[in-house]
């Protein structure tokens, strides 16, 4: 077989070429804010961990101590504050090829294992009933969140959409019930019902631009809520229940303000082509023939 001329002027790929062509592999400065997600997860699991031992070695029966919950909540939002900010430094300073990776992982721990040990340690972890029924509606939290982020990584970026109730803000609904410690039933089909939401194909804003500023907005009012309510200062228990409303009522309001604002868009789109000259309103000049 004789070489063409094409084949005789390509140099071959050589090692070099191989190197450059692969991501990087070294942590960048948005790396250390997914880290930081993770290690706030894992902190929050060892806080409810340390109290729920101190608790049971002691022999008290009830709900864990204020000052314990607060500060594994307080964990938890810090990990969604770097979540929501890792990006948009990796846009600005530039990331590493496993930067979607990581964040896929810390996601789990943070938002999937940590809210479901909530629900775990809300329940009792003892083998009755009500234990058993803890550990399964945790067990569906934390897969819920496993197959969204799997879902995610499958879907083309540049929607202004996430397809399903986001990790971050699934984990702080979860967490919220069971700050109000609910009648068990009620809390297990209101848990449940979050953790559908996040595998559903109903759609919620991406948290972009102003709305990103508004998400970090609410969790440091989150963090001041919860540090009222762990030190028991005076409305500190009405404070935690309006906070708990609010982010409630923000996940079921969310998607009806995305479809208003959808419909909204077409609407103007639909009086864009009426106003247009004849000709101009799309492929067909003659909306007769259409």
């Amino acid at each position: 077989m004789t070489a063409t001329n094409e084949d005789l002027a390509a140099p071959a790929a050589g090692p070099e070429d191989e190197i450059t062509s692969q991501p990087r592999l070294r942590l960048g400065v948005a790396d250390y804010l997914t880290l930081g997600n993770a290690l706030c997860g894992f902190m929050a699991v060892w806080q409810l961990t340390a109290a729920q031992v101190g608790q049971v070695s002691s022999g008290v029966v009830g709900p864990l101590q204020r000052e314990a919950v607060a500060t594994a909540v307080i964990l938890l939002l810090l990990a969604a504050a770097c979540d929501v900010f890792d990006g948009r430094v990796a846009r600005k300073l530039g990331g590493s090829g496993m930067g979607a990776e990581l964040d896929n992982l810390a996601d789990v721990i943070s938002f999937g294992f940590a809210p479901a040990f909530f629900v775990v340690t809300w329940g009792g972890l003892g083998g009755d009933s009500r234990g058993l029924l803890a550990i399964g509606a945790g067990a569906a939290v934390l897969l819920a969140v496993v197959v969204r982020l799997a879902r995610f990584s499958c879907q083309s970026p540049g929607t202004d959409y996430f397809t399903g109730l986001p990790s971050p803000f699934g984990a702080m609904a979860v967490v919220t019930i069971v700050l109000l410690q609910p009648p068990l039933y009620a809390g297990l089909a209101a848990i449940l019902a979050v953790a559908w939401l996040m595998v559903s194909r109903i759609s919620y804003p991406k948290p972009r631009g102003r709305l990103a500023y508004g998400v970090l907005t609410a969790i440091l009012l989150g963090v001041g809520l919860l540090a009222a309510w762990a030190l028991s200062l005076p409305l500190g228990d009405i404070l935690l229940y309006a906070g708990a409303g609010l982010v409630l009522a923000m996940v079921v309001a969310l998607p009806f303000y995305v479809l208003a604002t959808r419909h909204h868009g077409e609407d103007d789109v639909v009086e864009d082509e009426d106003e247009a000259p004849l000709g101009m309103q799309g492929d067909d000049p003659d909306p007769a023939t259409a």
